[in-house]
């Protein structure tokens, strides 16, 4: 079971509870007014693909054993940075890290750059591979959930205190 983390040393979000039932909350996390305005919009997942509904939904989670809270009430949710840290070497540290390490192990034993192109494409490949392996692997120990954190304060915002 993972520890307990506190509020100093987390990544903190506001989610939207959109269906409460025998302590299982569904969750939507709200969209900060900065997302979806930003230069590199069109990269990132804040735009999508297809209606404005389905990818809202695609973005609900859910929380186990939580206390009774109703639809429509705003809560802080939040990941451990280090989790958050651990997650992001996994995930895009380790596939550009294998990628390099062949394509670069291929070159300097005397391989030409077609050779080393496609050595660094393997190591891509097994990185991917590595890194989804590890991804369960959090995801399976519970690391990479959210914990609830507290009720959200009328008029909190993600990186805002809101009203006391």
């Amino acid at each position: 079971m993972a520890a307990t983390i506190s509020s100093s040393d987390t990544v903190e979000g506001i989610a939207r509870v959109v269906q409460a039932k025998d302590g299982v909350i569904w969750l939507e996390p709200e969209q900060t007014t900065s997302c979806g305005a930003c230069a590199a919009a069109g990269q990132c997942g804040s735009k999508g693909i297809g209606s404005l509904a389905n990818r809202i939904e695609a973005r609900r989670f859910v929380l186990h054993g939580q206390q009774a809270f109703g639809v429509g009430e705003r809560v802080v949710i939040g990941v451990g940075a280090q989790t958050l840290l651990k997650g992001a070497l996994i995930a895009y540290g380790l596939p550009l890290a294998s990628s390099l390490i062949a394509g670069g192990a291929v070159q300097a034993l005397g391989g030409g750059d077609v050779e080393s192109m496609a050595a660094a494409a393997v190591g891509l490949a097994v990185g991917l591979l590595l890194a989804g392996f590890g991804a369960r692997r959090l995801s399976a120990r519970g690391e990479l959930a959210p914990r609830f954190l507290r009720r959200a304060r009328p008029g909190e915002s993600c990186g805002g205190k809101g009203e006391a």
